[in-house]
């Protein structure tokens, strides 16, 4: 009797402090989610909103559907109501999944709230917010597959697997790993069935990108540059990924997730794969450019289930003062820095991170009080535009992606239609010395304004190789031929008679340290070319390569007045040699 009554104790300790801090941690990220400034990724996002697709240029569309889940209340914590639901939730999952090995929970809630990374989604709205939702799902049903893989959990299974994978592309890496890490499914039926259901369910996304001729892909494989190695990139990624596991505890929970043994737990193993998988990926990433820090978010959810069952196993280590200490200190800094955010001051704010959450309202209506109602076109990114758009609650705000840039869902919303030969303003940071451009101060800097008349932009018209050239020789040239679509819904015409702002063709090679080398190109045939609405025609076009030997990449520009020229066709491998 006195060890039933014992366990009774402890089981109602265990839930007590477990509902204590689900309680303060949820309250904690809605009030921040209302009195925290918006993100530009974020106001971003709200803009995939307002066309709501199967896919985005960037990402998939979980992030959009979150967001769009909280719209009947229009501020912030609309934007960001979702995600603090699904993150208290995420949470409860995660202590489900870590019961079952008796872990105790005071470690659990300790272990988790030294995660730094886990701090900023857990309010913030980007597309790790439902990639960490359906990460933690998908890990806690299939525990459940584990021990009864009968048809409607794997149903279930198959379901949670679409979602992760419509969240983020990374979703990819758990589901590869899980799988490397137990090969056996594939002798279970119902494991066909729950890679059926993933495949239907997502097909609509793929399907999207098949209409939209890949842009995903297109961006993330092939239009990012390779930039030369530096070995601050490997160096970075390390440190970052022990600082957002804690910046003073990190290294404890990395620590503890190596040494857990699994002891034949078929899902304590996937835990391992996971954890070292998405490590091992992203490190070997790190050879091809920058690594962001919170790429490798769902690999620190394995590190907090093994570090807990570890620390709980582990008691005399946990009971450890100093310990205890590190941790307090540890996330007293998170809150800390958590409130900087919502109430920052003038030294604060010249930290890139924290400005990045402040001021943009008062920015928006500065901006606003020079363009009025009329549409504002930004230079060169996606976050202007979208904070823009947001603060006024409008669809006016556009940005014009440069060659020198890469490209956006902004080629892809229809809001290049909307301006299109109508009167716009046009935003840049840098002055031109040019007596009809306004200068702006604002809260973020100075701006400088220039009224268009008529917007002249070709941003959309995409040139297809029919036969695209790799080999080339120094200074060789080569002629050529294109597949160019008017995408729009009426005709265009690239002559430049009676126009005021003209435009020219152009090709540009550039090299992996982002040197752009500009070549225009005087084509008869193309300021001749009209296309009639939804029409296809080719052009031959001459390109020179490069008289340096090397790896580069070459695509079409169409440049229009006052505009730098745009991105106008995939970008085509070229070794010179």
């Amino acid at each position: 009797m006195l060890a039933n009554f014992k366990r009774l104790i402890l089981q109602n300790t265990t839930q007590s402090v477990l509902f204590i801090f689900l309680t303060l941690w949820f309250l904690l990220n809605l009030i921040q989610a209302k009195y925290t400034g918006l993100h530009a990724d974020e106001a971003y996002y709200w803009l995939f909103t307002q066309f709501l697709e199967w896919g985005y240029f960037d990402h998939p569309p979980a992030v959009a559907i979150f967001i769009k889940g909280g719209s009947f209340i229009n501020n912030t914590l609309g934007l960001r109501l979702f995600t603090c639901i699904t993150n208290a939730a995420s949470v409860y999952l995660l202590w489900l999944i870590i019961k079952k090995y008796q872990a105790n929970s005071w470690v659990f809630v300790t272990l988790f709230s030294s995660v730094l990374l886990f701090h900023i989604y857990g309010f913030i709205t980007t597309p790790d917010a439902p990639l960490f939702f359906f990460a933690v799902l998908f890990l806690y049903v299939y525990q459940k597959y584990l021990l009864n893989n009968k048809l409607l959990i794997a149903i279930l299974l198959g379901l949670i697997a679409a979602a992760l994978l419509y969240s983020k592309y990374h979703g990819i890496l758990l589901l590869f790993f899980v799988l490397l890490s137990n090969i056996k499914l594939f002798k279970l039926p119902s494991f066909y069935v729950l890679i059926a259901v993933t495949l239907i369910v997502f097909a609509p996304h793929i399907y999207w990108q098949y209409q939209n001729n890949y842009p995903s892909l297109q961006y993330h494989l092939f239009d990012r540059s390779v930039k030369p190695y530096e070995l601050n990139f490997t160096t970075q990624y390390l440190l970052d990924f022990v600082l957002m596991c804690g910046p003073l505890t990190g290294w404890l929970l990395i620590y503890s997730s190596f040494k857990q043994k699994i002891n034949n737990d078929v899902f304590l193993r996937s835990l391992k794969f996971v954890f070292y998988g998405i490590f091992i990926f992203f490190f070997i990433s790190t050879f091809k450019g920058n690594t962001q820090a919170h790429w490798p978010l769902i690999g620190f959810i394995p590190i907090v289930i093994l570090a807990t069952i570890g620390l709980s196993q582990n008691q005399i280590l946990w009971h450890k003062k100093w310990l205890k200490v590190l941790f307090i200190i540890n996330i007293s800094l998170i809150i800390l820095c958590r409130l900087f955010i919502v109430i920052p001051s003038k030294a604060l704010n010249r930290i890139e991170f924290i400005a990045n959450f402040n001021s943009y309202d008062v920015w928006a209506q500065q901006i606003k009080s020079y363009a009025k109602n009329y549409p504002v076109i930004f230079l060169d990114g996606f976050q202007n535009p979208s904070l823009y758009n947001y603060y006024t609650q409008s669809t006016k705000g556009f940005d014009y992606d440069s060659y020198t840039y890469r490209k956006t869902q902004f080629e892809i919303f229809p809001l290049e239609d909307s301006i299109r030969n109508r009167k716009a303003y046009f935003i840049e940071t840098k002055s031109h010395q040019n007596p009809q451009q306004d200068t702006i101060e604002t809260i973020k800097g100075v701006h400088y304004g220039l009224w268009i008349d008529s917007v002249r932009m070709y941003q959309k018209v995409n040139f297809t190789p029919l036969h695209p050239a790799k080999q080339w020789s120094v200074n060789q040239t080569k002629t050529l031929v294109f597949k160019i679509k008017n995408p729009y819904n009426q005709a265009i015409n690239f002559g430049n008679k009676g126009q005021k702002y003209i435009i020219s063709l152009r090709y540009v090679v550039q090299n992996y340290e982002d040197i752009f080398l500009l070549k225009e190109v005087n084509n008869a045939q193309f300021n001749n070319l009209t296309l009639p609405i939804g029409e296809t025609k080719t052009i031959a076009i001459k390109i020179t390569a490069p008289s340096k030997a090397g790896n580069y990449k070459y695509f079409i520009s169409l440049k229009t007045q006052p505009f730098a020229g745009s991105r106008n066709s995939p970008m085509l491998e070229m070794n010179v040699n």
